[in-house]
């Protein structure tokens, strides 16, 4: 299988946009990008909204190839928001979260709004929730709906698991690092080789984040790394957004290096620089002129 991440907050922008090719199917996990609306009482910095339209173009030209998009829950991360355009999905197969079970009020109008766009344009939609299914000689399975990071008010989303020629790989959407010992089931479950997943959100600390819930999340990683199965772990999204990212989860990166996991993050992968642009946003308005700022 190819892994490529179209964006992702490693690459500048808050998303955990996933394209695999895997046999003979080309999937998109999660096609949405934005930006965090405030950072140190600053709105984003020219330079991001740049960045972000770099990754919505991307976005849209990979899916025109693509044989199943998939959207594992409704925050504005992982699907387009509404007023954007969304021909780029006409026709296509989408299989998402479940827009009326297991959803909070937010996120089942925003599906509601963003169904009835699809259904515009002739788009196949299908309910994912603990459904598998086959593209080819590619095997396409989704986890029941689990909680969203350390929160049930924020709602739930699915992970997914993409399964080719004896790899297999699995993207836990946003689970906040596996904050929970229920959103670790699937994973252990399917013994991925490669685990693509969105880290404890350490940039809340001390709000909404605590030190219990950091210490949960990173025992839960050491959960699946003492398991023996995993070879890769790409960790990004909402860990990406502190400039301090190694440090908080040092001994998690000590026992996957004593493993020989190879632990790195999006843009690592891709083989760019890290670019954490809203970590730095400070920093941004610091060096940088920054003319036109989007209110």
């Amino acid at each position: 299988m190819k892994v490529r991440f179209l964006a992702a907050d490693s690459m500048g922008t808050r998303s955990m946009c996933t394209l695999i090719e895997a046999g003979d199917a080309r999937i998109i996990i999660d096609p949405g990008a934005a930006l965090g609306p405030r950072r140190y009482g600053l709105k984003p910095h020219q330079l991001e909204y740049e960045r972000l339209s770099e990754h919505k173009e991307l976005i849209e030209s990979e899916a025109a190839e693509a044989d199943l998009i998939i959207i594992t829950h409704y925050h504005y991360d992982h699907f387009p928001r509404p007023g954007e355009e969304v021909g780029w999905l006409m026709g296509k197969r989408i299989l998402l979260k479940d827009p009326v079970n297991h959803i909070n009020f937010s996120q089942r109008w925003r599906a509601k709004i963003f169904l009835e766009e699809l259904k515009k344009i002739d788009a196949k939609v299908e309910i994912a929730d603990s459904r598998e299914i086959k593209i080819g000689r590619c095997r396409v399975a989704f986890s029941k709906p689990v909680q969203h990071g350390n929160d049930s008010r924020l709602g739930f989303v699915l992970e997914t698991l993409i399964s080719s020629g004896g790899e297999k790989v699995v993207h836990s959407s946003d689970v906040e690092g596996f904050v929970g010992e229920v959103q670790i089931k699937f994973v252990l479950e399917h013994e991925p080789d490669m685990l693509i997943c969105d880290g404890p959100m350490t940039y809340m600390l001390g709000s909404r984040f605590t030190e219990i819930e950091l210490e949960r999340s990173i025992n839960n990683l050491l959960e699946i790394i003492k398991r023996g199965f995993l070879h890769e772990l790409v960790i990004d999204h909402h860990l990406m957004r502190d400039l301090e990212w190694k440090s908080r989860i040092r001994g998690l990166l000590d026992a996957a290096e004593s493993r020989g996991i190879h632990v790195t993050n999006a843009a690592r992968y891709t083989g760019l620089p890290e670019d954490l642009l809203e970590a730095r946003r400070r920093e941004l308005y610091e060096k940088f002129r920054n003319p036109g700022t989007k209110s």
